[in-house]
């Protein structure tokens, strides 16, 4: 079973906004059972959607739009599906319904004639329930094809995936199982990671496929396999996992099934009962944002402070002018200060702090762009390790991030 994305809106190619849409999409569609043909991005002109639909076709037994569903003249999403399947607009009167009352509970200005007029739906359309926004979801069926158009707000699209999509195409179509699990590694690249396994991945059942996924300091196998029953599948994959295991042991930071290893850190950190604090300087706040990305951050994540500048270092965290006059604001001395000032002020367990020279220019001591020193405190101590991360800007703060989840993992496991 194969399934087409298609993304409208020239905010998408122009990149004025990322596709999240698209990535989501295809994570949820494949836990279900169905590969992603082909993911497109096409303009806002009806012509091309239409176009687009009858080469979707050709490729997928699913299709799914996003976006153009606004009450905009540029949205046309909905009059492009009513000449491609000969159909008209009609009004729904519980969207309209639906609509209205969002307006009078949420939205300060006074409801369109635009607005309503989103409740002008195809009459062939099975009406998917917006329950968060005024674009109503569609769903079509085909000579045996299905066609679905979601709005394009993420949180809407998402919802309405969860609660009306995946429910209809798992009652519409029999699904195989699909099955996959990813090893975390750190430390080494993939080329030689990949020298290392070699032979065990020439061994690879044919029925089992593996994926290199590197990223900026790490290096994610991910192992998938599909067939009719997914507890076989599951004891294949980890069979093979077993027996690699071994060959990656030094760089080998667990497995994950759809988790991220901040994910991994946290729910790690909630379990033992222990708590984090973070300090950035050269990361500005990303190691942060990953870990409150998450639901439930607050029951181990206290708090984090961006200490860009050496007064906010030494007001904020404490650390003292002296250390920094001796050894430079990206040293050893500073990052471990860093960390425990962290720990201190937010009275955690753990606290990460990170200083570097993320470049374009040599720092105030002479440091080399890409040098960065992490801080972990711990109840056991405090800890600074030097590295160089590279001499591009997007890489070095990234890969910082990288390191410190892979430190403070190291620490926890």
């Amino acid at each position: 079973m194969k399934a087409e994305l298609v993304s409208i809106g020239d905010e998408i190619l122009i990149g004025q906004i990322v596709n999240t849409n698209s990535v989501f999409l295809a994570k949820e569609l494949n836990k279900i059972g169905v590969e992603i043909a082909q993911i497109t991005s096409i303009s806002d002109q009806k012509e091309i959607i239409i176009k687009a639909l009858d080469e979707a076709r050709k490729r997928a037994d699913i299709i799914i739009m996003t976006g153009g569903l606004g009450p905009t003249s540029d949205d046309v999403t909905k009059h492009a599906l009513c000449e491609y399947f000969d159909d008209h607009l009609v009004k729904n009167h519980n969207i309209l319904e639906h609509i209205e009352n969002i307006f009078r509970k949420y939205v300060t200005t006074p409801i369109s004639d635009m607005n309503r007029e989103q409740a002008n739906l195809p009459s062939k359309a099975t009406i998917l329930h917006n329950q968060f926004g005024t674009a109503a979801g569609m769903w079509f069926i085909n000579q045996a094809q299905v066609f679905i158009s979601l709005p394009g707000v993420p949180y809407e699209m998402e919802a309405l995936v969860k609660k009306e999509v995946l429910p209809k195409i798992q009652e519409q179509f029999v699904l195989p199982a699909l099955y996959h699990k990813t090893i975390l590694t750190y430390g080494l690249g993939e080329s030689v990671i990949a020298g290392r396994i070699a032979d065990w991945e020439k061994n690879l059942p044919e029925s089992i496929k593996l994926a290199y996924l590197p990223n900026l300091g790490r290096v994610r196998l991910r192992l998938s396999s599909k067939g009719a029953v997914l507890d076989t599948l599951k004891k294949q994959v980890d069979e093979q996992i077993e027996k690699v295991i071994p060959l990656i042991q030094d760089i080998y930071f667990g497995t994950e099934e759809d988790q991220s290893i901040e994910f991994l850190i946290a729910d790690k950190l909630k379990r033992l009962g222990n708590t984090l604090s973070c300090a950035e300087s050269c990361t500005g706040g990303a190691i942060a944002t990953k870990f409150t990305s998450h639901p439930g951050a607050s029951s181990f994540f206290l708090g984090s402070a961006v200490t860009y500048a050496v007064d906010s270092k030494t007001s904020i965290l404490g650390v003292e002018r002296s250390i920094i006059d001796q050894y430079g604001e990206v040293s050893g001395p500073v990052a471990s200060a860093m960390a425990l000032g962290a720990q201190k002020k937010y009275k955690s367990d753990f606290a990460l702090a990170t200083t570097g020279n993320a470049g374009p220019t040599k720092g105030d001591m002479g440091q080399e762009v890409g040098t960065v020193f992490i801080g972990l405190a711990s109840p056991e101590g405090v800890e600074s390790l030097q590295f160089n991360m590279g001499n591009n800007r997007t890489r070095v703060i990234n890969k910082t991030v990288n390191q410190a989840f892979e430190i403070l993992y190291r620490a926890l496991f």
